[in-house]
């Protein structure tokens, strides 16, 4: 028997969307609960057929929109699909038949078909692109198990552009113990028109590589089955570049043309590297030796912007690096979680929130209160009785400097209830901050896949409610209050 499946599309606003989604509605075969788009901009409601959902992106990239899609889900499967591919005619039945698997297989691939062009050789782009056909784990046709995805709070947000997110999921997942197989559906990934200088752009992607490194470790490629690529190349010659131009500052001629020529050699290469296997028309030579002379320096430039980015996040000698604003929950971590509560005059901190916060506030750190009040769309309490709990919680632990919460309910696909990164990114935005300068403290595993997916540090402080399988993930646990700013501050007394 078929499972249940949804299909979810992030988007940009591509026209290539409208051409899958009128595939994708008129296909034969087991028909998907659910067709959710994701457009993070650049879409109308009625530019998508009645069949689809349309939801309003996030906006921080295809790991925040795929996250939001897969959330608004709830079929027991979910397939993405990015939407400038087009799926085959047998496309859903071969999912379905794709989907009947063991339950520790949480993944299917999909298989991507590339078609150059039958009368000359291709350009370096569509080389580029053809790479699609062997990649592993690409969500251009991946389907995942939502209870994975649950398990695991999807996508890495921290990952912004639509490079090495899926990689990194599926790595996450393989760690679990679950599989993700090969299936034998299949879509046609077409060969958009690039522009000049998309080659250099695309070394962004060399910053993912750094933060990919320091989740997975230096060997992730092998784990990964992910080419090596040619990073240390362009180190070196940028490296050269470099010193041509520190020698000839310091009258050293010999060493700034020794340098010199190498980096000209490096480059060189490199630009036949392209050519050669190209049409090598007048316009494809022109773009290669273009780009090809700042294609090295922009390589490293997004390198070393990665490790920068990674080298502030990672832990000191005294425990991580302290947060410029700290975010708490509010019910079971600042006060006693009474459900659904509006009157103020239930509110009882929990033990030691007063002095802890106080340590906070005398070293200067912002804070912030982010959280889920579900009770508001269920019709269980009102706006005005939050604030008004909101105001008495004030009271008892402090002043607070900003306050956020989440009224939605859990079906709602909003980007703000956690474990949905929203409120943080709100929060940090409220205090003027960067979401990777936060740290979150709650008590129960939504909030602390929050502030992963938010790339902010996250602390637990367990309560009798929280599970034992959210304590063994999280990645710091507290005894109470005090012992979760001991670890903030880094005070080890």
């Amino acid at each position: 028997m078929t499972p249940a499946f949804d299909v979810v599309v992030p988007t940009a606003g591509r026209p290539s969307l409208r051409v899958l989604l009128e595939r994708l509605v008129s296909l034969a075969g087991p028909q998907p609960g659910r067709i959710i788009v994701v457009a993070d901009g650049g879409l109308r409601s009625q530019e998508v057929p009645s069949r689809v959902r349309l939801l309003a992106g996030p906006g921080r990239g295809p790991a925040a929109a795929r996250n939001l899609g897969w959330r608004a889900a709830d079929a027991a499967w979910v397939a993405f699909l990015d939407d400038d591919v087009i799926p085959e005619h047998d496309w859903l039945t071969r999912l379905g038949a794709d989907l009947v698997v063991e339950e520790h297989v949480a993944g299917s691939q999909g298989r991507i078909h590339v078609p150059l062009p039958p009368d000359r050789r291709p350009t370096d782009w569509e080389r580029n692109v053809e790479g699609l056909e062997q990649a592993r784990y690409a969500t251009a046709d991946m389907a995942y198990r939502r209870s994975a995805l649950e398990e695991l709070a999807g996508f890495d947000e921290r990952f912004p552009r639509a490079f090495r997110e899926d990689t990194e999921l599926a790595l996450r997942l393989l760690k679990r113990g679950y599989r993700i197989e090969p299936g034998t559906r299949r879509v046609v990934h077409p060969v958009r028109s690039a522009r000049f200088w998309t080659s250099v752009a695309l070394q962004a992607g060399n910053a993912d590589d750094v933060l990919m490194r320091s989740i997975h470790g230096p060997k992730w490629r092998d784990a990964a089955k992910a080419p090596a690529g040619r990073l240390r190349v362009h180190l070196a010659v940028s490296g050269a570049a470099a010193l041509s131009l520190a020698a000839g500052l310091a009258n050293r001629r010999r060493l700034a043309a020794l340098a010199g020529l190498a980096s000209l050699a490096g480059t060189a290469e490199l630009a036949w590297r392209r050519i050669a296997p190209g049409p090598r028309t007048r316009d494809e030579i022109g773009r290669m030796l273009a780009t090809s002379a700042v294609l090295p320096a922009a390589a490293t430039v997004h390198w070393l912007t990665g490790w920068a980015r990674v080298l502030r996040l990672r832990p000191t000698e005294k425990g991580s690096v302290r947060p410029a604003a700290v975010l708490f929950d509010r019910d079971g971590t600042l006060v006693e979680d009474v459900p659904y509560n509006g009157d103020p005059d239930r509110v009882m901190p929990v033990a030691g929130a007063r002095r802890a916060l106080d340590r906070l506030r005398a070293e200067g750190l912002r804070l912030a209160v982010i959280s889920n009040q579900s009770g508001v769309a269920r019709g269980l309490i009102t706006p005005e009785q939050v604030d008004a709990v909101n105001k008495r919680v004030e009271q008892l632990v402090g002043p607070i400097d900003a306050w956020l919460h989440c009224p939605h309910g859990p079906d709602e696909a909003c980007d703000c209830r956690k474990p949905a990164p929203g409120l943080v990114v709100q929060a940090a935005a409220a205090l003027g901050v960067q979401a990777g300068d936060c740290a979150v403290v709650g008590d129960i595993g939504s909030d602390i896949d929050a502030a992963r997916a938010a790339g902010a540090r996250a602390v637990l402080v367990p309560t009798s409610k929280t599970r034992p399988a959210e304590i063994e993930a999280a990645p710091e646990v507290a005894a109470d209050l005090e012992e979760a700013v001991d670890l903030l501050l880094g005070d080890r007394r």
